[in-house]
């Protein structure tokens, strides 16, 4: 597969992945603001910011100003920026994607102004909940339409790697608080967790339960540990080649494979003990995994410029630099 292929498969599956996961955050932070009189709006406007990595502009927050900021903008880390870049990847790599898949995205585009309008006329939920329903769908047409191939071991590798990302940063926002506080049920539901964590743990809410089910189900498939894994598959699938005797053959497999075993043999009961500093060395494997990804994968090798040429002492032809 050519490297810018394989670049905008797995940038294809981040920008959804992200307009998604941003969209559930969004939804249950303004829902939060707007049925509970006793949230400081500007405080958790701030930390939601926080948690999405935009910075705070100057000036009292409040839910539209917070969703006009990560919702409606054109900026960087926006949901609209993040559909419109991923509706750019899939126009250049439309050999390698499905026709559905493209309609999916160009229509999720299109339709990005009309829904901004509803929501601005019935509540921010409107927005929200189209953007979810267009990532399900491309979700499940990427599913179905595509070959088992190298190309969609890209977009899933690139989807579960911003899985990790916006779960620990949800996560993050949450890993100073009281076991007790009703903030762990506001996690859950970002995180599309709620119910399944309900029946799994039979109605119980315990903080520790909650952080130990969004990061250590193996079931659960938005949990960090499922997506690591996921990752770390895709990876070994897209290596080719024979088996290596001794370690990770890779940079980004091995810093994979360390977080998944971190988080695999991690005593029980033990998770919140310094909980921050855990989720934050999670936050840099990802920056570390994406990086090494791309020089694996997508940085080519520097084309070579035919000039310079010169005669050397033995009325050789002679490229300029060239031993």
């Amino acid at each position: 597969m050519l490297a810018r292929n394989a670049e905008s498969l797995y940038w294809i599956g981040r920008y959804v992945e992200r307009a998604d996961d941003t969209a559930r955050i969004l939804d249950v932070a303004v829902h939060q603001l707007l049925e509970d009189a006793t949230v400081d709006p500007d405080r958790t406007s701030r930390v939601l910011l926080r948690v999405l990595g935009i910075e705070p502009p100057d000036g009292t927050l409040d839910v539209w100003s917070v969703t006009d900021l990560v919702a409606f903008s054109h900026d960087g880390g926006s949901i609209i920026d993040s559909i419109a870049n991923a509706r750019e990847n899939a126009r250049g790599a439309r050999e390698v994607t499905s026709s559905e898949m493209w309609e999916c995205l160009n229509a999720t585009y299109i339709g990005l102004a009309v829904a901004e309008k509803a929501a601005r006329s019935l509540g921010p939920h409107e927005f929200f909940h189209y953007v979810q329903d267009r990532a399900a769908m491309f979700a499940g047409l990427s599913d179905s339409t595509l070959s088992r191939d190298d190309g969609y071991r890209f977009l899933l590798l690139g989807r579960s790697i911003e899985r990790v990302d916006m779960t620990v940063r949800l996560l993050l926002s949450r890993a100073g608080d009281r076991t007790s506080s009703p903030a762990w049920v506001t996690v859950l539901r970002s995180a599309g967790a709620h119910d399944t964590y309900l029946r799994t743990h039979r109605g119980a809410l315990d903080a520790n339960l909650v952080a130990e089910f969004i990061l250590l189900d193996r079931l659960f498939p938005r949990s960090v540990f499922h997506s690591v894994r996921v990752a770390e598959n895709c990876l070994a699938e897209l290596d080719q080649r024979p088996s290596s005797r001794v370690g990770a053959r890779h940079e980004a497999q091995r810093l994979l494979g360390r977080a998944r075993s971190e988080l695999e043999f991690l005593p029980p009961g033990v998770l919140l003990e310094d909980l921050q500093n855990r989720l934050m060395s999670l936050q840099k494997t990802c920056r570390e995994v994406s990086e090494a990804i791309a020089l694996q994968y997508f940085h080519a090798a520097p084309w070579v410029a035919w000039t310079d040429l010169h005669h050397n002492r033995n009325g050789n032809v002679q490229v300029e630099g060239e031993a």
